[in-house]
């Protein structure tokens, strides 16, 4: 089953939740905010490339100790002003205050924004560091899903993990973490990036046995920088594969195998999840379309 445009017509105060509830399957697409001048031009090439097959949503990322906070709020401002898509912030706890937790919420509502992606964050410059919580501010995620949640009309959305989050004690620790998020009002969930099906499905029925009906979208990335997956796996828990590592590494000098595989890798994953019965797919495009789109035309075949 492919992928189509959700029954609930996307704009600018749709809710994220709806759309993936929806009876079509969503698919969307994830940014960062770029630091430079070139980058912000490949985004926002990106942005009108990847417009015209018409997601659901889209989602700006947050950098760690939100030290891409201004740009995050300005960013999803202006897909939400300048573009018909439909943007969704995240928001990470790292270095910040509930009062400028609540200060940017602000902006988000300023700039008409209602659709929030909840997460605790990394500590910043090194990710697998030491995680100290502000003195003014929160210490898991969920307290940050319940804030935004309470702040007004927002539709919050969480992280989850299929192949456990690196803090989490096992499996069964991060279940109830995730449960915790759900109770405290996250509506959906989208995961980290993942390379094994199994490891989503183990995840989403794990959660459905423990009584909690919160639909879970899966984060896939088309590899196309052997290096570059292999530093992100490491730091975010994701378990790289060792078979398609050594595919990788044989052609890693030559960028267009590299993406040939990285896109067959990931069409072949998002055709499995899709026959799970997953609700959608959430590909994260590192701000460049072309892998993403060449997914999104197999999985859209004419």
């Amino acid at each position: 089953m492919g992928l189509g445009a959700a029954s609930v017509m996307p704009g600018k105060q749709a809710s994220v939740a709806d759309l993936i509830n929806a009876p079509r399957r969503s698919f969307s697409f994830e940014f960062f905010p770029p630091k430079t001048d070139a980058g912000e031009t490949t985004l926002w090439q990106t942005i009108r490339e990847l417009e015209s097959l018409s997601p659901s949503f889209v989602s700006i990322t947050y950098g760690a100790g939100g030290s891409s906070r201004d740009r995050t709020v300005t960013l999803t401002g202006r897909i939400a002003a300048e573009t018909t898509l439909l943007p969704m912030a995240h928001l990470t706890a790292v270095n910040h205050s509930i009062a400028q937790l609540r200060n940017v919420i602000g902006h988000y509502a300023d700039v008409g924004v209602r659709n929030v992606l909840a997460l605790r964050g990394d500590p910043p410059g090194n990710p697998a560091g030491e995680w100290v919580e502000h003195p003014e501010g929160l210490r898991y995620a969920h307290e940050l899903v319940e804030l935004i949640a309470n702040s007004g009309d927002f539709v919050v959305g969480a992280a989850a993990f299929p192949d456990v989050h690196p803090r989490s004690l096992d499996f069964a620790s991060d279940v109830k973490h995730f449960i915790a998020k759900c109770r405290a009002g996250a509506q959906f969930a989208i995961t980290q990036f993942f390379f094994d099906w199994q490891r989503y499905t183990r995840l989403r029925d794990a959660v459905v046995r423990a009584g909690c009906d919160v639909p879970i979208v899966p984060g896939v990335m088309p590899v196309t920088n052997v290096r570059q997956i292999e530093r992100m796996a490491e730091l975010s828990g994701a378990a790289f594969p060792p078979e398609l590592a050594r595919q990788l590494h044989a052609v890693e000098h030559d960028p267009a195998a590299v993406e040939a595989i990285g896109v067959d890798v990931a069409t072949a994953l998002s055709q499995r999840l899709l026959a799970e019965g997953a609700p959608g797919l959430h590909f994260i495009t590192l701000n460049r379309s072309p892998a993403t789109r060449q997914v999104w035309r197999r999985l859209h075949p004419s």
